[in-house]
């Protein structure tokens, strides 16, 4: 783990052609530089109608950015967007107990998750969600992840904006 580099995360997004895309690959890479990843997504949560939808995807072939979906009332939803903390299952009997697509998540060499909840005003407006080996996401590497909530706020309300059709 190494100290943020927010120097390059902040000049690929000022540089940007193609946002929020290329946002969202600079907090790829800032999180890979940060804690390390395999499999790298961002999901965006509406907070009035509690949907949640994939807004970026390192492996999109696997995991494509994909139209809204309900939120499920679960434990994981509890923790994450109730109580704003992050999630972290260390093997693939945790991540089977939240997450039906465990069969592909253990496909693509993943056996450990974090979910990093992003917050502004008070609200989630989605989650990091990083995948890689079993055991892989330490006490350390947590806390090394709460430097990832700054720009992948950063990211999410770009998203937004451009969305609604600003920039």
């Amino acid at each position: 783990m190494q100290m943020p580099d927010y120097a390059a995360f902040t000049k690929a997004v000022a540089e940007a052609e193609n946002l929020p895309d290329q946002a969202f690959d600079a907090l790829c890479e800032l999180t890979r530089d940060v804690i390390g990843v395999k499999l790298f997504t961002v999901m965006t949560h509406d907070s009035k109608t509690g949907e949640a939808s994939r807004v970026y995807s390192n492996m999109p072939e696997a995991y494509p950015v994909s139209g809204k979906k309900p939120a499920n009332e679960t434990d994981w939803t509890r923790q994450v967007i109730g109580e704003k903390r992050t999630f972290v299952a260390n093997d693939i009997e945790e991540i089977a107990a939240v997450f039906y697509d465990h069969e592909l998540i253990q496909s693509l060499g993943c056996e450990s998750c974090m979910n990093v909840p992003i917050v502004v005003g008070g609200n989630v407006l989605g989650t990091i969600n990083c995948l890689h080996d079993a055991g892989y996401y330490t006490p350390e590497r947590v806390q090394a992840a709460e430097a990832l909530k700054l720009p992948g706020a950063v990211c999410l309300l770009l998203n937004e904006l451009i969305a609604r059709g600003g920039l």
